[in-house]
């Protein structure tokens, strides 16, 4: 081969080869967004049910299966829950028994493949925990989005947003607790959620347009009679708070934000997101850009949602070092930069979104205790 043509196949190779990468972490980066609501997160590992027995499920031992608290169980066709490790049942090197508080969609069948979710209920107020509610719709820019309202006494909403990897179904953990505190609540489905618009391109933005929708949701609830509210999000929800609190025009009606496992560094996210779905590590760095270019995500905007200084209003953040999505250690340092408005409550042994299923009651103590003042 004349060196001439030798120079431009090696070059040929070379473009073609950066192509495959773009296109590579392109395909990565939509992937990681692409996650349905309600699917639980591929940073959960998949356990198969060895047997069950009256209360009793025998699961794949693992640092998941042997988490405290108590979980969803979601598999292909099925859905249960599944309370704290049975310590009195006989287990293998390879299993572990917990206890089956319940079976609430399909049949649980030994060998079927299944992943621990924060998401416990399934259904809506009324057939998961018998509490009267209305089906709203809420004028969003991108059309109507679906709520459900459980009404309440006081004057202050509860406005839930759930996150990454589940539906609103996902709030329903705590709707009986607010209810019990005549808290009135407003539980929001938002853009790409089930019976919601979908965003143009498809993808999740991790907040960063998503938090209109709260917005749209504030602006329901002051025209409907509420005076205040409080913003309670998990996850990207959590995120969604915190930017609706930044810029909503109808930010100064927020008297509290409640942040569970928030996204405070996106990019650390979507690198976790798109590892879960095995993109080799060579590959994220694109992966990450690919979804910035994508959507248009970007750290300044979050950084600004962030600022310690522009924080207004009391914050409870519950979050834990076992959390692989979004890191901890930003938590820590927003508690520490406005200790007169942030109180961080340290969970430990929880992943990603499931603060309150490591310890329900001292969750809702916690709750109880920071909205007192707020009633």
């Amino acid at each position: 081969m004349r060196p001439a043509t030798a120079t431009a196949a090696a070059v040929t190779a070379v473009l073609g080869a950066g192509a495959a990468l773009l296109a590579a972490g392109r395909f990565a980066g939509d992937a990681a967004l692409r996650n349905p609501s309600g699917r639980p997160l591929p940073t959960e590992p998949r356990l198969t049910v060895h047997a069950t027995a009256a209360g009793q499920v025998t699961l794949t031992r693992s640092l998941a299966s042997l988490r405290p608290g108590t979980y969803g169980l979601s598999g292909e066709d099925s859905h249960a829950v599944t309370g704290p490790v049975v310590e009195a049942a006989a287990h293998t090197a390879d299993t572990v028994v917990r206890r089956l508080e319940r079976v609430t969609r399909g049949t649980l069948l030994p060998g079927a493949k299944v992943r621990l979710t924060p998401q416990v209920h399934v259904g809506d107020p009324l057939t998961a925990l018998g509490l009267e509610y209305a089906e709203v719709e809420i004028p969003g820019e991108l059309g109507t989005l679906p709520a459900w309202f459980v009404p309440g006494a006081r004057d202050t909403w509860v406005i839930t947003l759930h996150g990454l990897g589940t539906t609103r179904e996902h709030p329903m953990v705590v709707l009986d607790f607010l209810h019990g505190q005549r808290f009135p609540v407003l539980d929001l489905a938002y853009r790409g959620d089930p019976g919601a618009p979908k965003s143009p391109d498809g993808l999740g933005h991790l907040g960063e347009s998503e938090w209109r929708d709260v917005d749209a949701a504030i602006r329901y609830a002051i025209g409907h009679g509420a005076e205040r509210v409080v913003l309670h999000g998990w996850s990207t929800g959590a995120t969604m708070a915190l930017r609706a609190a930044a810029h909503s025009g109808l930010r100064g009606r927020i008297s509290g934000l409640v942040l569970d496992s928030p996204v405070l560094d996106w990019e650390a996210t979507l690198r976790a997101l798109a590892s879960g779905r095995r993109t080799p590590g060579a590959l994220l760095p694109l992966a990450v850009r690919a979804a910035q270019g994508s959507t248009g995500v970007h750290s300044d905007g979050l950084a600004e949602a962030l600022d310690p200084a522009a924080l207004r209003v009391p914050t409870l953040i519950f979050h834990g070092p076992g959390d692989s999505l979004a890191p901890y250690g930003l938590s820590v340092e927003l508690a520490a930069r406005r200790p007169d408005l942030v109180s961080l409550h340290e969970v430990t042994d929880a992943p990603h979104g499931a603060m309150w299923n490591a310890g329900p009651a001292q969750y809702e103590e916690t709750l109880r205790r920071f909205l007192t003042p707020l009633m």
